[in-house]
């Protein structure tokens, strides 16, 4: 479902596999170029996005190769011109990698990760943008402990754009959005002085009602909403189309809105491959998934003398919940089981509780593991990674009205001063 594209042009900084550039394009607008580092991550942004359907909605220049860049190569090759478009981008978006501040993983303030929204901002001010939306994990939010020079980064980050910029930001349960995901994320809008006096998250606000009524959503969507016609026992299953040895699900059509809505891009549904588990693993799963039923532990970690008994270390495995959103998903592909069949998740089920098309098919590997998981983004941490692109196209809804107020105040001053100028007297001798 694409809406027609203006001319509001934005740029995507740490694109990841492109979820919140989705978002965005089909809210109304044009992307002048995105920086992803990751191969992987940047081929399923150029399969879906620059050699997909959306390929109209780019505007991307030719000094520019169509490829994975890292951001400091961009500012070190580009430098000039990027200092070109002063003035002429209406939106930066896009969050710094998260796994730093994420209270999932070990919260290290001295990760270098944490410091790439140094580069970001450095792109700000060679870029001038009217507009900057920021996204990022909850403890972005949070304080690290009291040795560290940086006591929390959202202050930080809003402390030095308020010289140019009226800065806001929040915690937004994206649930709320139509998401079938707990999933807690901050979020930052920008503006630039002068030009606006509202509050970008009453323009949010008031777009989200519009987008869930127009799409037929409604809200908390649940799990079982989401994931319904891709259980095996409804479809079966078939020799994978990607990968031999492998079995895949075999979709059935779609009968909720939520499952309606994602279908709307086109009726093929990618990234269907199971798991290989073993008939001991599976019956393992099938316990667990009995005794999460049964002591009311969906959506929770299982129990700990369970996880004895059964001689399991892992301490994240939960089983969802059909009837509630998801917990929020990982990079890890085994974190989660599916709530009646004895098996993890699959990479479309993941982006369905993400809100992805189910035509937007992920590259590159499926998992990976070690030291690999330093510089490796395979398809289950592309999805998990990335923002949801029905949350995207909520904000670019609400972010396209501001900045077309922004556009108009600016272009009313102008006008002012113009007037005013051409009234002065001029002075005779």
């Amino acid at each position: 479902m694409q809406q027609k594209t203006n001319s509001n042009r934005f740029i995507d900084i740490f694109a990841g596999c492109g979820g919140l550039s989705l978002g965005l394009i089909r809210a109304g607008w044009k992307c002048a170029f995105a920086i992803e580092k990751n191969s992987d991550a940047f081929l399923t942004y150029k399969h879906n996005l620059l050699e997909g359907k959306y390929a109209s909605n780019f505007d991307w220049p030719e000094w520019l190769d169509r490829s994975a860049h890292d951001i400091d190569e961009l500012l070190e090759n580009h430098r000039e011109r990027l200092q070109s478009l002063n003035g002429k981008i209406d939106l930066i978006a896009g969050g710094p990698p998260c796994q730093g501040f994420s209270s999932a993983g070990r919260r290290q303030h001295d990760d270098p990760r944490n410091r790439l929204f140094e580069s970001y901002l450095e792109v700000v001010d060679l870029l001038n943008p009217k507009t900057i939306l920021i996204e990022n994990v909850r403890g972005f939010t949070s304080d690290f402990s009291k040795t560290s020079s940086i006591k929390n980064y959202s202050v930080e980050l809003a402390d030095r754009l308020s010289a140019n910029y009226d800065v806001y930001f929040q915690l937004c349960n994206l649930s709320e959005f139509g998401v079938p995901q707990s999933r807690v994320r901050f979020f930052l809008i920008a503006i630039l002085k002068g030009t606006n006096s509202r509050n970008p998250f009453e323009f949010v606000n008031a777009a989200l009602p519009k987008f869930l009524q127009k799409n037929n959503l409604r809200v908390p969507v649940s799990a079982k909403q989401a994931l319904s016609s891709l259980e095996l026992s409804k479809g079966g299953v078939r020799p994978s189309c990607e990968t031999n040895g492998f079995m895949e699900i075999c979709p059935t059509p779609p009968t909720t809105s939520y499952q309606k809505y994602l279908a709307l891009d086109g009726s093929d549904i990618h990234d269907l491959r199971l798991a290989r588990h073993s008939d001991a693993v599976a019956k393992r799963f099938q316990t667990i998934i009995d005794n999460s039923h049964k002591m009311g532990r969906l959506n929770t970690a299982i129990d700990g003398d369970l996880r004895e008994q059964l001689g399991i270390k892992k301490k994240a495995l939960r089983v969802l919940d059909p009837d509630r959103p998801a917990p929020t998903i990982t990079s890890m592909p085994d974190d989660l089981l599916h709530y009646s069949e004895p098996r993890a998740l699959t990479v479309r089920e993941n982006a369905r509780l993400q809100g992805f098309p189910d035509s937007f098919a992920f590259k590159g590997k499926y998992t990976t593991g070690g030291e690999r998981r330093k510089y490796e983004v395979p398809r289950f941490t592309q999805v998990a990674n990335a923002v949801p692109p029905i949350v995207a196209e909520v904000f670019g809804i609400a972010l396209m009205e501001l900045t077309d107020q922004v556009q108009q105040t600016t272009k009313a001053a102008n006008t002012l001063i113009n007037q005013s100028r051409m009234e002065i007297p001029k002075l005779t001798a």
